[in-house]
């Protein structure tokens, strides 16, 4: 059987998965190396903090949302939601040719799970991606699948937290 992309996949309910891949990002970028990252379902260009800094961060650093504004019915999903998202997975398939270090694919997991995106097309594309990109999977609801095909998995849970749960500006978005 022939080696793949390294996957590493965040899930849960937990805050924290986005966070934590944008770290890893960081790393990267400060050694120099290429990332790409492929926003799904997020629309919120002039509210996010990681859209915020691409200008700042420099060639080594490139961010595209591929949602809307606003948040996803996850029970009842959009045909522009769907679209965007497919816009997404055929861009992600390009980025993926130019071999960054990090190829972070935002909110993926929950796009398969709602059904956005089809879960063996998302399969068949990881397993065509350059060996030397490293694949970052983010997003509640990760399937069996996905799971089993990423060679890392994280799953996030909020042990302990407030009843209502706020972004904050800086810390969450």
């Amino acid at each position: 059987m022939p080696k793949k992309a390294p996957i590493y996949l965040w899930t849960g309910q937990g805050w924290g998965k986005t966070t934590s891949a944008l770290g890893a990002s960081m790393r990267a970028i400060g050694h120099g190396y290429k990332v790409i990252i492929i926003q799904f379902m997020k629309g919120r260009k002039d509210e996010i903090g990681e859209y915020k800094i691409k200008d700042l961060l420099g060639r080594n650093y490139e961010i595209h949302q591929f949602g809307r504004k606003g948040w996803v019915n996850l029970a009842n999903t959009s045909e522009e939601d769907r679209k965007l998202a497919k816009e997404g997975f055929e861009f992600a398939k390009k980025a993926a040719k130019k071999k960054p270090f990090i190829l972070f694919l935002d909110e993926i997991n929950l796009a398969v799970a709602a059904d956005i995106l089809n879960e063996d097309e998302v399969l068949q594309f990881l397993d065509e991606i350059p060996l030397e990109v490293h694949v970052y999977m983010t997003g509640r609801y990760a399937t069996p699948k996905l799971m089993v095909r990423a060679d890392y998995v994280n799953e996030i849970n909020m042990i302990k937290g407030p009843k209502k749960l706020t972004g904050e500006k800086g810390i969450d978005y």
